[in-house]
């Protein structure tokens, strides 16, 4: 029996404080309806708009056009326009001083998150730009309009949630204990019939719901000898010279392109000639089925597979 994808329950999703359409959550920062951070009626910029593409087409020599090449997306641009709303002006300071921890420039990527429409997506960014004014409505009341941009390296927008699927080795079913000698006293089969335990097939099924190419991460857990995973429908596989323990965790990382083994020691040599580079092994939209299998002679049963991955949206 194949595995299905399911949600990673041991999680802090992104946007996990947002609870209405239009709100920003960025660094525990959250702005938008119901927040001193109102959202101008400029809205966002850059969020659902198709990243600038560097593309690698060659031009004919002899004839018309170019060879097309790779297409790869520039890093993700996005704006916002704000405006300080505190209710009373000496608020004004605390308002303005939980802006300005959240939008500093010191730090790596984080999550930003927006929801529209009831859809929260995702992406890893930095502030690359604040712009506040401090005019007149500033003094008096605290009031302002500053805008706000945000690079993401990686343009692409994932899920809120993290998904999960996990495969075991393949076991066969033992089926019905049928006696060698029929017609001796107690023997034969009687009802009900006892077919045994469940057989698994070791395979999972990977649903990335977004329209882009998913990079997830990978966990072979003990004991097994030379573990395998192979995408079924071009072949492509991940395979890895190795015999785990019991207690042993192989994470192989498909967006990074590490294989490390219980979290510290890199194992990326034990990649098979077979095996195909990390970063290729990817999760497309749609559903992807996964077999898993390993060296050994006589399956264990605590042997697995992990997939996590976010769906991702460009």
């Amino acid at each position: 029996m194949a595995e299905t994808t399911t949600t990673y329950p041991h999680e802090t999703a992104p946007g996990s404080l947002i609870t209405r359409d239009g709100q920003i959550q960025w660094a525990g920062l959250l702005m938008g309806p119901g927040t001193p951070y109102e959202i101008d009626r400029t809205g966002i910029t850059g969020w659902d708009d198709l990243p600038v593409l560097d593309t690698g087409d060659v031009s004919r020599p002899d004839q018309h056009g170019a060879w097309p090449g790779a297409r790869w997306a520039q890093p993700r641009i996005v704006g916002a326009s704000l405006w300080l709303l505190p209710r009373k002006a000496e608020q004004a300071l605390g308002v303005l001083s939980a802006f300005r921890a959240a939008t500093g420039a010191d730090g790596g990527e984080r999550w930003l998150a927006v929801r529209l429409h009831g859809q929260t997506l995702a992406v890893r960014a930095r502030v690359s730009r604040r712009v506040v004014p401090q005019d007149r409505a500033f003094v008096v009341h605290g009031t302002s309009r500053p805008s706000i941009q945000w690079t993401a390296t990686d343009p692409r927008r994932f899920g809120a949630a993290l998904r999960e699927a996990r495969a075991s080795l393949p076991v066969q079913e033992p089926g019905l204990d049928w006696p060698a000698e029929p017609g001796l006293a107690g023997m034969g089969l009687q009802w009900p019939l006892e077919w045994g335990e469940t057989g698994t097939a070791g395979t999972c099924t990977a649903v990335n719901e977004g329209g882009a190419a998913a990079l997830p991460v990978i966990e072979f857990r003990g004991p097994l000898r030379r573990p395998t995973l192979t995408r079924l429908r071009d072949g492509r596989q991940l395979q890895y010279d190795i015999v785990l323990g019991p207690q042993d965790v192989l994470t192989v990382d498909t967006e990074a392109g590490t294989v490390l083994l219980n979290g510290t020691a890199s194992r990326l040599y034990t990649a098979a000639p077979a095996s195909a580079p990390e970063q290729l092994f990817h999760l497309p939209p749609g559903a992807t089925e996964l077999a898993f299998r390993a060296g050994d002679a006589t399956p264990d049963p605590r042997a697995s597979v992990t997939l996590r991955w976010r769906d991702a949206h460009w």
